[in-house]
């Protein structure tokens, strides 16, 4: 607010054959020799003829031995498949009105923040929108990582007093928030004073740490600051007063509530509706 008060092995099973020694029949040789025939009674013994000589049985081969199976080797344990690789994060859904997808994700974040923690103050997201929109036009249409960090530091002119209205702010934070030594300025997507941002920065997306150059820390800081003193944002009058807090310039609360009723609505603000502001 550049110009207010910012994987089973697997065992084979062995199938060992065990080698059955061959059964080898003997070969089995009958050799008979001539033998005299015992004396009979009243009867001349005659000599035996000769038994001829029974050639012997072929003696068979001895068997082969059963060859033994060998068991197969082991197989080593199947590696589990690779993992898939991550798929790329889908892009964030876009707002109405072409707001870039990571401020339209900040700006519902920073509602649902308020909500539980200022219900009383009833800020939406297209209030807070329309900050963002006249502020830095969402950071520059968007140029931020999906986390809300902004590709480049959003910062802005020296509060040196060269411009009409605009109050002269000596350095409060020795340069650490702006660069500046000498004047302060106004950073973030949302514009916030060194001196602002020490009040009411916030962490508003749970990272522990409170960068005015988030998306999300800048948003729920805008939220907080909009809801001081007791305001309710539900009242046209109470909204209008938290605004022109912001920036004491009624052109700047005529286009901030003019981008927040066309984000509700979809419809785009008529040039009528969008005073400049000095």
């Amino acid at each position: 607010m550049g110009r207010h008060s910012k994987k089973k092995d697997s065992n084979l099973r062995r199938n060992s054959v065990v080698a059955l020694a061959g059964l080898v029949p003997a070969g089995l040789v009958v050799g008979t020799t001539a033998s005299a025939s015992p004396s009979l009674p009243f009867a001349v013994a005659a000599e035996s003829a000769p038994i001829a000589d029974v050639p012997a049985a072929p003696q068979q081969p001895e068997a082969e031995p059963a060859a033994v199976a060998t068991p197969a080797p082991e197989l080593a344990p199947a590696l589990p498949p690779a993992p898939e690789p991550a798929p790329a994060p889908a892009p964030l859904p876009a707002g109405p009105l072409g707001i870039p997808g990571v401020n339209f994700a900040a700006y519902q974040s920073a509602e649902k923040l308020l909500a539980k923690d200022l219900p009383g103050c009833g800020i939406t997201w297209m209030q807070i929108a329309g900050i963002g929109m006249v502020e830095s036009r969402h950071a520059n249409g968007g140029q931020a990582h999906d986390n809300g960090d902004v590709f480049e530091p959003v910062i802005g002119l020296p509060l040196n007093g060269s411009l009409p209205g605009q109050a002269v702010i000596m350095d409060s934070d020795g340069g650490a928030l702006d660069g500046d030594t000498v004047y302060d300025r106004a950073v973030g997507p949302t514009q916030f004073i060194p001196t602002t941002w020490a009040q009411f920065g916030a962490d508003g997306n749970g990272d522990g740490k409170i960068d005015p150059q988030n998306l999300f820390d800048s948003a729920a800081a805008t939220a907080k600051y909009l809801c001081d003193r007791g305001t309710n944002m539900r009242d046209i009058g109470s909204a209008t007063m938290a605004i022109h807090r912001y920036n004491n310039s009624m052109a700047y609360v005529a286009n901030v509530t003019a981008w927040a009723l066309a984000y509700s609505t979809g419809i785009t603000p008529s040039a009528a509706d969008l005073p400049r502001i000095h």
